[in-house]
């Protein structure tokens, strides 16, 4: 008859402070920040952010020059149209880092790991679109910080309307953040391959820029302008442009946008709903991705 020996081999039990769940998702938090910019990674890794941060940052640069020289407000850029103007830059980043957040723990199958500790499926996807949406923010505020104070510094016109003008704009930043964080976080979810995903984040871009682009141009073409307004929510860009311009009181930086009151609630409302919605596509892939 075989006897069963349990040997003492020097582990111990954690005695411990439990810092519990907030303290696992603020950490999931700052572990997918930092890995969107490349921190903690390989020198690889963190060149296409970094580069793609600098080159937000050069006309923010030259405009305040421009401006230090000629006296002249026209050179400084408006800060409401700054994350338009440099939208393909914002999208690339969008496109590389996106991936890197939603594609990686599923490419190496490590979701369960995850789960195995008290750390929530909720959690972990917030933690996720929150790192994802700071990440856009900053890409996009510090810019538009530099542009303000550099205008500042050397004398723009009206601080107190420039002020206004600089937390409208940081309002845009938000929501263009959101928007964006929230579509290609769930686009990446669904490839466990980088390069595939960022194709396909780069592809739904272009291709809702483009719709919405051959919609308002034939639009335009019939003098249709109000079908030119309402077809910008289906591009990201513009829809953001129309909650700035409508409910916020920026000027315009699309062709056309959704006209009056009623317009800017409802590119509002699809940006929350855009939001909402992401979350739950998240949940759910994460959560099946969780079981395998």
């Amino acid at each position: 008859m075989s006897v069963s020996t349990i040997h003492d081999i020097g582990y111990r039990h954690y005695e411990g402070r439990r810092l519990g769940r907030a303290y696992m998702t603020r950490s999931l938090y700052l572990h997918n920040l930092r890995a969107a910019y490349g921190l903690g990674r390989p020198a690889r890794a963190k060149v296409m952010p970094f580069l793609l941060a600098a080159i937000m940052l050069l006309p923010a640069a030259g405009s305040v020059a421009a401006f230090a020289l000629t006296k002249e407000a026209e050179t400084l850029m408006r800060y409401a149209s700054y994350a338009p103007t440099l939208q393909a830059i914002i999208a690339i980043f969008m496109a590389t880092q996106a991936p890197v957040l939603a594609s990686r723990e599923l490419r190496f199958h490590v979701i369960p790991l995850y789960f195995s500790r008290p750390v929530g499926h909720l959690d972990f996807v917030l933690a996720k679109l929150g790192a994802m949406v700071t990440a856009l923010f900053a890409l996009m505020a510090v810019p538009i910080t530099v542009l303000y104070a550099g205008g500042l510094v050397t004398s723009a016109p009206d601080p107190g309307e420039q002020l206004v003008r600089f937390l409208t704009a940081l309002v845009g930043c938000a929501l263009y953040a959101l928007v964006l964080g929230a579509i290609g976080l769930v686009v990446a979810a669904f490839t466990p391959r980088r390069g595939f995903g960022v194709a396909a984040v780069i592809a739904v871009y272009l291709v809702t820029a483009a719709f919405v682009a051959i919609i308002q141009g034939l639009a335009e073409m019939e003098s249709n302008w109000s079908l030119a307004g309402w077809a910008g929510l289906f591009a990201p860009f513009n829809l953001v442009d129309i909650v700035q311009v409508r409910l916020l009181g920026a000027q315009s930086s699309s062709i056309a946008i959704a006209p009056g009151l009623p317009g800017g609630l409802v590119a509002l409302a699809m940006c929350l709903g855009l939001a909402a919605g992401s979350v739950a596509v998240l949940y759910a892939r994460f959560r099946k991705a969780g079981l395998s």
